[in-house]
């Protein structure tokens, strides 16, 4: 192994975006001397072998990790329990297996209670994506200068914890530990809900008669146009945000009803005070994001299909 390497042998479960950006990542700083990747489906496994994201590629999950010395799953979190059972039995010891998902607490029910003693779980949560997905979509610059999150338990072995924390680090991210509950309540409101709120506005479009519907598409405005960007996210995964991380989305979405109701009220009694108090508030929140840097990066143009 040279100075650049932090694990020997890479598996990656699932090849969508992320784990394909960070393949590439790891392929580029030479961060791995050897990477797996297992998937559900024979074509996706053929088009990351195509892409040079593997050393090799099969569909026998259990194959796959047999001598990783680190797991990444990503696949929809969904299928984790039904991974955990797959793997579990050729984990070989001290192999630390991470992820990718966007909700952390559930990690521990799914994942943990499966896999053996002898290995290291940290799950992680890089806050990067675009609208795409699978293999081809992926560009190792999508992590750069936004925030990895990690939430490990407080019993795991630490080594392991620095390891995962230094390969999301060489991949330009900004790394903070944090309580896998404390995640889920945070990334309730910053992504979650905008998800929801999203998925809702364009469904509300398409329910419109087939003349509006095609106005309301011809003239989309910069506002619209954003709310479609984010419902075409990949359906499968944010059904499975939603389920795992329902009690903080339904509380943060209770919050939310709140203010979208003072707002109404507001317009019905012509309230110009209100919402003019209101929305210059929130346009400090705007400008702390763009102070903080988190915006995604756009996409190589023959990277994205």
């Amino acid at each position: 192994m040279t100075d650049t390497v932090i694990f020997d042998r890479v598996t990656f479960i699932g090849i969508g975006l992320i784990g394909s950006s960070l393949a590439r990542v790891i392929k580029r700083e030479g961060l791995a001397n050897h990477i797996t990747v297992t998937t559900r489906r024979q074509e996706t496994l053929d088009k990351a072998i195509e892409l040079g994201l593997c050393d090799a590629g099969t569909l026998d999950m259990a194959e796959a990790v047999k001598d990783a010395d680190l797991v990444m799953v990503c696949t929809p979190m969904g299928a984790y329990a039904g991974i955990a059972e797959q793997i579990a039995g050729s984990l070989k010891p001290g192999t630390v297996i991470s992820d990718v998902g966007s909700v952390k607490a559930p990690v521990f029910e799914t994942l943990g209670p499966a896999l053996p003693n002898h290995v290291h779980l940290v799950p992680g949560h890089p806050i990067a994506g675009t609208e795409h997905s699978g293999p081809e979509s992926g560009f190792p610059e999508l992590f750069k200068g936004l925030w990895t999150v990690l939430t490990p338990a407080k019993d795991v072995d630490a080594d392991a914890t620095a390891r995962v924390k230094e390969l999301w680090e060489r991949s330009g991210a900004l790394v903070e530990i944090m309580d896998a509950k404390h995640h889920d309540q945070v990334l309730a409101i910053t992504s979650h809900l905008p998800h929801l709120i999203a998925y809702t506005i364009v469904g509300t479009a398409n329910e419109l008669g087939d003349d509006l519907q095609k106005e309301v598409i011809k003239f989309s405005a910069s506002g619209f146009r954003d709310f479609t960007r984010i419902a075409a996210s990949d359906p499968t995964m944010w059904r499975d945000i939603f389920l795992t991380n329902r009690d903080a989305v339904l509380e943060i979405l209770g919050r939310f009803d709140e203010d979208l109701t003072e707002l109404k009220r507001a317009i019905r009694r012509g309230d110009g005070d209100t919402m003019f108090d209101h929305f210059t508030r929130t346009r400090a929140i705007r400008r702390g994001v763009i102070d903080a840097g988190q915006q995604i990066p756009p996409a190589p143009a023959n990277d994205t299909k």
